[in-house]
């Protein structure tokens, strides 16, 4: 293979590889996000936590009771005869007092404790029906739709805010019932489910593979390797530019007013807060190898400070483990960035740290053994 074919081949692959990262780190944020029920679970939470999220579900929840019951003739119920026509004005005048119990209905512990809950056994349930396993109790097909229901929240709410008894009975059926998938994408979702298990890490290894085999092709392999670390860097910027455009984008065409904006707006942050995770983690990785290149690189003050170190290199080897070991683990306890706080991300980032060390010490030990940035010997005494 000509020079110039092997330049162009090492080139194709680093842009191949950046672009299945991209479309590899969606497909992992995808799964934690929405497949793993821990990571949906404390997402539901962080949004209940949310004052302007928690305002307008408190909003809508006071719709749907005043929309399903008539708070006008429980007044008249019970209000003296002779004030019975002031029912209707109370009821209006009632609406945004009940607004505001509800916010602060939510805002109990144990109501919170029960909104967990709840999620924790919907979504199980949900995976159950995505994954083609069995049908759950709060997850029906009936009607064409995939529905979540919340009627037994809502029968609280309403029997809290003094909206009468035997309200389970009173509701009609569709109250507090929210659609989440329609019969005929059932299908869909499920192959989509199985496809993205599938593939948010083989995507990853492919990616992995396509940079491994341009750095082995190219005759320049430290500017191979600083050029993958730059296409992380760039991903990973371009995950968090996403994040920003998309979540504009979705705020402006949900929203009908300032508040349901800003909770619409808390509410994509919230939901992906994973993918900053993914994004960041990606930034470090390839932050990593770019300094890495950097240090090995031909500038002068680099070549002196490996000619510096290659004694120490060669004498003491396990000093620098152990320095390189006892950094790594401030760094985990400080934990700046998300992939510091998971297994995995302390895995991969240490197992990549630990590898380009390895190299970076072979690099010096070379240049030294050849004389190219020092000796290894000190220089002998002068004759007496």
């Amino acid at each position: 293979m000509s020079a110039r074919n092997r330049t162009i081949l090492v080139w194709v692959l680093l842009v191949l590889g950046t672009v299945v990262v991209l479309v590899g780190s969606l497909t992992l944020w995808v799964k934690r996000q929405a497949l793993d029920t821990d990571s949906w679970v404390n997402t539901s939470s962080e949004l209940l936590e949310n004052d302007d999220v928690r305002g307008a579900l408190s909003i809508y929840i006071v719709d749907e009771l005043y929309a399903n019951l008539d708070p006008q003739e429980t007044l008249e119920d019970q209000l003296p005869e002779n004030l019975q026509g002031l029912a209707g004005p109370i009821a209006g005048a009632l609406r945004q007092p009940a607004v505001e119990g509800v916010d602060r209905f939510l805002q109990r512990p144990r109501v919170q404790d029960l909104w967990e809950r709840a999620n924790r056994a919907a979504h199980e349930a949900l995976l159950r029906v995505l994954n083609d396993e069995t049908r759950a109790e709060s997850i029906s097909t009936a009607g064409g739709v995939v529905t979540l229901d919340l009627r037994t929240l809502l029968v609280n709410i309403g029997e809290e805010l003094g909206f009468g008894e035997q309200l389970e009975s009173r509701l009609p059926e569709t109250a507090g019932q929210i659609t989440i998938l329609r019969s005929d994408q059932l299908e869909a979702a499920q192959t989509g489910v199985k496809a993205i298990k599938v593939l948010s890490w083989v995507i990853i290894f492919v990616a992995l593979v396509l940079f491994a085999v341009a750095v082995y092709l190219a005759r320049k392999r430290r500017e191979t390797l600083r050029n993958v670390g730059a296409a992380l860097l760039l991903v990973g910027i371009l995950l968090l530019v996403i994040r920003r455009v998309v979540g504009n984008y979705i705020v402006d065409a949900l929203s009908s007013g300032e508040s349901v904006r800003d909770a619409i707006g808390s509410t994509w942050l919230i939901g992906t807060d994973l993918l900053a995770e993914v994004a960041w983690a990606t930034i470090i990785y390839g932050l990593v190898l770019l300094i890495g290149t950097v240090l090995a690189g031909p500038w002068g003050y680099f070549r002196r400070m490996r000619a510096w170190l290659a004694p120490n290199f060669r004498d003491r080897p396990e000093f620098g483990w152990a320095v390189l070991a006892g950094l790594y683990l401030l760094l985990i306890l400080w934990g700046p960035v998300p992939a510091l706080r998971n297994w995995l991300g302390v895995i991969v980032l240490g197992a990549l740290i630990a590898l380009g060390f390895e190299a970076f010490r072979r690099v010096v030990l070379g240049e030294a053994e050849g004389g190219e940035t020092g000796r290894l010997e000190p220089p002998p005494a002068p004759a007496a």
